[in-house]
């Protein structure tokens, strides 16, 4: 009888702890290839800043301000970096605010042994978000090379990076109030493309043009080495898409196959328009081709079909290529290296396309926000409006703030020089 009694207790003990063990959520653990994907897309977005950006820009000015590109991205690399520490990451990624982060996480101190929601060390969620804020800005100075001061573009995007970039980050990618209403941004169509994009337009305007722009053409020192550039992009861009889906599984294979296709079918999709437009396909119409595919697939990269991310891909290049010849012929606005047409444009017209191709109908893994493809449409336009509105008002803010501690752009004498030389004592080439 005792026998029966005690078997039956621990039957009861067992049960008991069974249906507890069911009730608990399985406590959190760190996934070493999650993890990993995220390392590695880490390295490989800064390299699509250093060297990538850098020669895909450095080969687009005149050889007299090659350096100074390279300065531009390498000295944003550094800057961008220590003011993530500092507490931009804190601003962006910190704190239950719709609206900003907080600051609890200032020096990169009292980070989590794994980043809420996901299966990786907070750690190196930073350090993978700290690759898009080095890019971010970057991106901008292919507005107005050739023509500002060094330290007023530091001053400048330091602000920039705390007024425009962090909150954009917050809005979509933490939780934000446009998350709350349901808009996407899979890898930075909006938070990184629409951001600095209009911040090019505005900064090309309040900049103005180069000497001799538009009656002269002025045309790139070393075509090649731009292309060398755009295929460091075109590479690291894996890792912006790819590392996006932060989960190391078929969704960040999908992202890139959709990246891949996307610069495909826009690189040949450029090229043809060149041959109707010019008569010939130039390289350097190709690789603006591929960035325009890669810029607007972005937003979109990880909710569309293979099959949609080559629509996707020919819609941004023929979109782009467009809005290139309106900026510059008709606008008369110097947006030097495209900036704002393929960057800005591209950014914003995939992020409006999430809505349609991301629907189940055609093939993409659907949002799961509660809307349909009109409401989706209308939240995704919503999103790149505000976002655009604020870059564009507060990239104003900033630029004038700086200007009242340092000028904006060289005088006549040193744009002549070139910027290597009057700015950097240096010279990119010394031929004998």
């Amino acid at each position: 009888m005792l026998r029966d009694i005690f078997r039956l207790g621990a039957a009861c003990c067992l049960a008991s702890c069974a249906s507890m063990a069911e009730a608990a959520p399985a406590a959190a653990v760190v996934d070493k290839a999650d993890t990993l994907l995220l390392i590695v897309g880490a390295a490989l977005v800064l390299f699509m800043t250093l060297p990538g950006l850098a020669l895909f820009y450095g080969g687009l000015v005149r050889a007299k301000n090659f350096l100074s590109v390279l300065m531009h991205c390498f000295g944003l690399a550094a800057l961008a970096s220590i003011l993530w520490f500092l507490g931009v990451y804190s601003l962006a990624f910190r704190g239950d605010n719709a609206f900003i982060g907080d600051l609890s996480a200032v020096g990169l101190t009292g980070l989590s042994a794994i980043r809420q929601g996901l299966t990786v060390p907070e750690n190196v969620f930073a350090l993978y978000q700290m690759t898009f804020a080095i890019i971010t800005p970057a991106l901008i100075v292919g507005a107005f090379p050739e023509r500002v001061r060094f330290g007023w573009l530091m001053l400048f995007s330091g602000l920039w990076l705390v007024l425009v970039y962090a909150p954009s980050a917050h809005w979509l990618w933490d939780g934000g109030w446009l998350a709350q209403r349901g808009a996407r941004d899979f890898a930075g169509g909006i938070v990184v493309h629409t951001t600095a994009g209009m911040a090019a337009l505005v900064l090309a305007i309040m900049v103005g043009p180069r000497r001799g722009f538009p009656q002269s053409m002025i045309p790139p020192h070393s075509p090649a080495m731009t292309m060398i550039g755009a295929g460091m992009l075109w590479v690291g861009w894996f890792g912006f898409n790819g590392g996006s889906a932060l989960v190391a599984d078929q969704a960040a294979g999908a992202a890139i196959i959709a990246t891949h296709l996307a610069a495909s079918s826009a690189a040949l999709t450029w090229a043809a328009a060149e041959h109707f437009k010019i008569g010939k396909p130039t390289s350097i119409g190709v690789v603006t081709g591929a960035v325009a595919g890669l810029a607007t697939i972005t937003p979109a990269a990880g909710y569309v079909s293979p099959a949609g991310a080559v629509v996707i891909g020919i819609m941004g290049s023929l979109v782009c290529f467009a809005a290139v010849l309106a900026v510059k012929h008709r606008w008369k606005i110097d947006d030097t290296l495209d900036v704002f047409a393929v960057h800005g444009v591209g950014g914003m017209l995939g992020s409006v396309l999430v809505a349609i191709f991301a629907s189940e109908r055609l093939g993409g893994t659907g949002m799961d926000t509660g809307h349909g493809i009109a409401g989706q449409l209308f939240v995704q336009a919503e999103a790149v409006l505000v976002v655009a509105l604020w870059s564009v008002v507060m990239t104003f803010i900033a630029a004038r703030a700086a200007a009242l501690l340092l000028p904006m752009r060289v005088n006549a004498e040193q744009e002549h020089d070139g910027l290597d030389l009057s700015l950097h004592g240096e010279r990119a080439y010394e031929f004998d």
